[in-house]
């Protein structure tokens, strides 16, 4: 086996949880104001994670945690503000509207305040009134996948562990345009054919894992890794990569369902026990582990444990720092990138 589960508990006392809160608060707080200060241009997703000292693997699902928004939807709800502000107390024209707001130009920014407010650019300088606004209705849409559970009941239904699980060596094959979940699915019964094949299936750890973020990668860019991780030496086929993972401290939350529990206690992961927690994510990806091997393509029921890696609020240090490396190592083909 190549984790053991630590003897700590996860649950830590009031006055730690509410401090650990106020912290990521603090954190989603500048990220507000830098964005207030920068609506004028694109921000890129880098500039937010580290104005937060968060890893770009996790940033959304906390600021949508924190905040109560996507990030998206938050930072187009800023920039439509700003720009009825501007249509109703300034003489500036459309143009000089979209550009001071970060629209590419006046034709998408009209589409989007459309979007948002049902009426035109034009129309609102002229009245001065917004009859319906969509925008107020589209803050933290349910997840598509989510089911509806109470607080108490994803609680109840998701106890969370921590685990240190040890260096490791990994087998990966990755999937580019991992949304077409049959080149997923391709991939995995490729990987458990190949570890049978070496005879390390039986102790081996089938895992996925992405180190893309899915709210931002366009989906014929978006990847997705499946895994297995081997004590006992292995050789990769063609088309597979190695890699040596670090030792990590993971949050874990073994999940048995289908893909609306498995989407509900992710959720739970990051939106309720994170935040709330002493804790913060590491600069690394989480982890899908199929408990069920034999049964890893059978998508209509999932036994898994998903494992998001964390570390002590206390031990955060910069990102941009150079001194954390990414959590990878790569050992055959491309070099991947450190923090």
């Amino acid at each position: 086996m190549w984790y053991f589960y630590a003897t700590m508990p996860v649950e830590s006392v009031p006055n730690a949880k509410t401090q650990a809160s106020s912290e990521y608060s603090r954190r989603i707080d500048r990220v507000i104001d830098y964005l207030r200060e920068n609506l004028h241009r694109p921000v890129k997703l880098g500039e937010l994670a580290h104005v937060a000292c968060f890893s770009e693997f996790h940033f959304h699902r906390i600021f949508g945690a924190v905040s109560g928004e996507t990030l998206n939807n938050f930072t187009n709800r800023l920039r439509l503000e700003k720009a009825a502000r501007l249509l109703r107390y300034s003489e500036q024209s459309l143009t000089d509207i979209a550009l001071d707001c970060g629209f590419s130009s006046s034709a998408t920014f009209s589409r989007a305040f459309r979007s948002g407010y049902d009426t035109s650019p034009s129309q609102f300088r002229k009245s001065g009134e917004i009859k319906k606004s969509k925008i107020c209705k589209e803050l933290f849409p349910e997840e598509e996948y989510g089911l509806p559970m109470s607080a108490e009941e994803k609680r109840a239904a998701f106890p969370v562990r921590l685990i240190d699980i040890p260096e490791r060596q990994v087998a990966y094959i990755r999937v580019t345009n991992a949304f077409e979940l049959d080149r997923v699915l391709a991939a995995l019964k490729t990987v458990i054919e190949w570890a049978k094949s070496q005879d390390i299936f039986s102790q081996g750890i089938l895992f996925g894992m992405t180190v893309d973020d899915p709210y931002v990668t366009p989906k014929q860019l978006y990847r997705y890794e499946v895994c297995l991780a081997s004590s006992f030496p292995f050789e990769c086929m063609e088309g597979m990569s190695k890699l040596k993972m670090p030792a990590m401290r993971y949050a874990v939350i073994k999940v048995s369902g289908d893909i609306h529990k498995v989407a509900t206690a992710w959720d739970y992961l990051y939106r309720d026990w994170l935040i709330n927690s002493v804790h913060e994510p590491e600069h690394a990806p989480a982890l899908e582990i199929f408990l069920d091997k034999e049964n890893a393509t059978d998508w209509s029921h999932f036994e898994l444990e998903l494992c998001l890696p964390v570390r002590k609020l206390a031990e955060m240090r910069s990102l941009n720092s150079g001194s954390r490396k990414s959590g990878m190592i790569e050992i055959k083909d491309n070099k991947r990138a450190t923090a």
